[in-house]
């Protein structure tokens, strides 16, 4: 019980942090002319909208960890790296850094997670090979969550829900420094989302995006998943499926196209929601359902003995098939 005081009061305190500090981001954002503008192609908003949240959200996490939990090795790493990615968003919000730069300070980054002794642990798995999918997996949750920010609420919103999920496993698994920056982090995005769900007043722009990206892919890798089956390696994949579901579509539409990958465009899976049927709030709360169920689905699979968690993974990549499929016939062409 103590322990999920420690998780509640964790929560809290990012979650009132968030409240306090994002109008002032609010504020100073419009001050100083930090705002995203629209532009008629990809950026629809009305007026200029101010960035900066992802500070409040960075400040809220970090002084909520700090004087909650003691500052071990791991978690020093995790909050060294996440600030070396703040800072590359911070730039980046400003117009000042290139992809490839972009590219580089999250290899950095991602370094300093890896002399931290942060990589997949998996028995199976020999080191080089480990340490390469960390590399991956870290570049990949990391830019997904960057990606995923096309609408209001909708990367905030995930990422407290799959910390909600990756804290459940890391209790189970008695891992309470990571359970209570989840924590952390999930309050931090509770409290930035007063002001980000439609219609949003502020922006987290990528110095939230890529700071939430880096810390829970860092945090659902120091983890344990596979007691019960070695297929439940996947469950981290599982629980930031969508933001993952959106890059890989993203990438796959961007390529068969003759686009670079990285080149902005309409491709999201929530803008072509919105474009077929569905409200922005809709949209938004669908995506917080389907992360509920993908972390749900996650849990079970490290549960369950290996034929059911294949059943689990076919069902899903299945329907993961499937609506990409339907995905790809609404025109989103510009």
């Amino acid at each position: 019980m103590h322990r999920w005081l420690l998780y509640l009061l964790s929560f809290a305190l990012a979650a009132a942090v968030a409240l306090w500090l994002t109008p002032k981001m609010r504020d100073a954002a419009l001050r100083f002319g930090i705002v995203d503008r629209p532009d008629g192609r990809l950026k629809t908003q009305r007026e200029p909208v101010p960035y900066l949240g992802g500070v409040a959200i960075y400040l809220a996490f970090l002084l909520s960890i700090s004087t909650t939990y003691a500052l071990s090795a791991d978690v020093l790493g995790i909050l060294l790296a996440g600030s070396i990615v703040v800072l590359l968003g911070l730039l980046d919000d400003l117009g000042q850094l290139g992809p490839t730069t972009k590219l580089a300070g999250q290899c950095v980054a991602i370094l300093v997670l890896v002399k931290s002794g942060l990589t997949i642990q998996l028995a199976f798995l020999p080191a080089p090979v480990a340490l390469l999918l960390s590399v991956v997996w870290l570049l990949a949750t990391t830019n997904a969550f960057n990606l995923i920010d096309v609408m209001d609420g909708l990367s905030a919103g995930t990422a407290a829900v799959a910390a909600a999920a990756l804290l459940v496993v890391a209790d189970w698994n008695g891992r309470t420094a990571s359970a209570a920056m989840l924590a952390s982090l999930a309050g931090a995005c509770a409290g930035f989302l007063r002001y980000n769900l439609p219609p949003a007043r502020i922006y987290m722009g990528d110095t939230g995006s890529l700071f939430l990206g880096m810390s829970l892919g860092a945090l659902a890798m120091n983890n344990a998943y596979t007691e019960h089956n070695d297929l439940a390696a996947l469950a981290p994949a599982l629980i930031l499926g969508v933001p993952l579901f959106d890059m890989l579509f993203v990438m796959h539409i961007r390529w068969r196209r003759g686009l670079p990958v990285m080149l902005g465009s309409p491709d999201h899976v929530a803008l072509r929601l919105r474009s077929w049927r569905l409200t922005t709030a809709q949209t938004v709360l669908l995506s917080y359902v389907a992360t509920a169920f993908l972390g749900a689905a996650a849990v079970g699979m490290s549960l369950v003995g290996l034929r059911a968690a294949c059943v689990i993974l076919a069902m899903i990549v299945l329907s993961a098939l499937a609506l990409a499929t339907l995905l790809r016939r609404i025109d989103m062409r510009l």
